[in-house]
């Protein structure tokens, strides 16, 4: 992991905590949880204030997500809201962290000034054991504490402020009005500063999560869609009534449900021809042959004549192997008809040819899903699946592990966005 490390690949984009009132702060909230005080100067942090260097410290990665649900968080300041979360067991949890951050800005902003934020993503569940527990996930809340109890004492004097307004001859009462003096001047004038969060609870809607082994929620009008590995506890049997389930092995019935969802883009000449999504495809499962064939050759200096060279040299391996001849031919078919029959694809080949209708609000979670079937295809695990490629990347040799990292430097570290837009259509 040190060389994901040292090219941002893990842990990237994250904030640096190294100023000692920030660091004071953090070891607040850390200590309001019950957590010992960390005695690093400097480390950093993501959007929900997890630190890998913390975590490391501790020696307990699940320090702010100790059961796996209602999450904890810690905010230091506002610039947060654009960090990525890098440690979760809820692929929403990004999501659900922006809202409250851009929902709440003015309070974050004032508090974070004199305190630290910190509390839980709360919902009625407090440990995962079954398939019950996930599906009984509607909608969140957060709840927000502060270590020096700024929101507690910002609450007091709106309350001391009602009832100076409110009760006859409360003016009357120095104790109360000295309370008030005392309470502003550590809060304030709550009038213009807004001090106590009012947007709190959010919806939980589809979702990955890390939980037996890992399991996709599709939430539909009328209908729940689970798709998981069978063995998890109460598949099939909490709310038959109203969720469907689907064995993530099942290619075919997974690659229907997201096809009549309207959630896949059907493989056409209208995107695969502007995108170069199928040279993607088929370059990855090239590459991955090269390797499994010849474990040795230095992957990172790899040009397109000894690419072509090679693939004439190994015909027969590339041939049976099958993958990279079929999308030759599926390129072939697309330029002279403008699209191909998906009923006719062996079900196996399927999920190479698409990719989620981009303005799709599950259009991340789908390519996740997506990315479930194409392990190959690094790139896009890392986009969609980063714990998913860390996983594979602890099975790769140095030699195939340097060539990933260079690919991704080349690829994707060059222009993140430039190449979500080109190959998955997203902003």
């Amino acid at each position: 992991m040190k060389r994901l490390y040292e090219n941002e690949l893990i842990y990237g984009r994250l904030l640096s905590v190294d100023q000692p009132h920030l660091v004071e702060r953090y070891n607040k909230a850390l200590q309001a949880f019950g957590i010992k005080p960390t005695e690093l100067t400097a480390f950093d942090i993501d959007k929900t204030g997890f630190s890998p260097q913390i975590a490391k410290e501790l020696g307990d990665y699940d320090y702010l997500d100790p059961n796996g649900v209602n999450r904890r968080f810690i905010i230091l300041t506002p610039s947060q809201v654009s960090l990525p979360v890098v440690h979760t067991r809820f692929s929403n949890t990004d999501a659900l962290m922006y809202e409250f951050y851009t929902d709440n800005m003015r309070v974050i902003n004032a508090l974070t000034i004199k305190d630290v934020i910190y509390g839980e993503i709360e919902d009625n569940v407090s440990v995962v054991n079954d398939m019950e527990d996930l599906l009984s996930i509607q909608q969140v809340e957060f709840r927000v504490l502060s270590a020096d109890d700024v929101i507690g004492k910002a609450n007091e004097l709106r309350g001391l402020i009602d009832r100076l307004k409110h009760t006859a001859d409360a003016w009357r009462d120095d104790a109360m009005l000295n309370r008030m003096v005392e309470l502003s001047k550590k809060v304030g004038d709550i009038r213009e500063n807004h001090m106590v969060p009012e947007h709190v609870v959010f919806r939980h809607n589809a979702y990955w999560t890390s939980h037996f082994d890992g399991a996709y929620i599709f939430v539909d009008e009328k209908m729940t869609t689970v798709i998981s590995n069978p063995d998890a506890p109460g598949f099939r049997r909490s709310r038959p009534w109203q969720v469907s389930y689907l064995p993530i092995g099942d290619y075919d019935r997974v690659f229907r449900f997201l096809a009549a969802s309207k959630r896949i883009e059907l493989p056409r000449a209208s995107w695969i021809e502007e995108t170069g999504f199928i040279e993607h495809r088929a370059e990855m499962i090239i590459r991955s042959i090269i390797h499994e064939a010849e474990p040795d050759v230095d992957m990172t200096k790899v040009d397109a004549v000894w690419l072509q060279t090679w693939l004439h040299r190994n015909a027969n391996l590339v041939t049976k192997d099958g993958r990279y001849p079929f999308l030759n031919q599926i390129k072939r078919e697309i330029a002279q008809n403008g699209r191909v029959d998906i009923n006719e694809i062996p079900e196996e080949y399927r999920f190479m040819l698409v990719r989620a209708k981009p303005d799709h609000p599950d259009a991340w979670l789908t390519n996740r899903l997506i990315c479930e079937f194409n392990r190959v295809d690094f790139v896009s695990r890392y986009i969609f699946n980063k714990q998913a490629f860390y996983d594979d990347y602890e099975e790769y040799d140095v030699q195939y592990r340097n060539h990933v990292v260079e690919t991704l430097k080349a690829t994707y570290l060059n222009d993140k966005a430039a190449l979500r837009a080109r190959l998955y259509g997203l902003d």
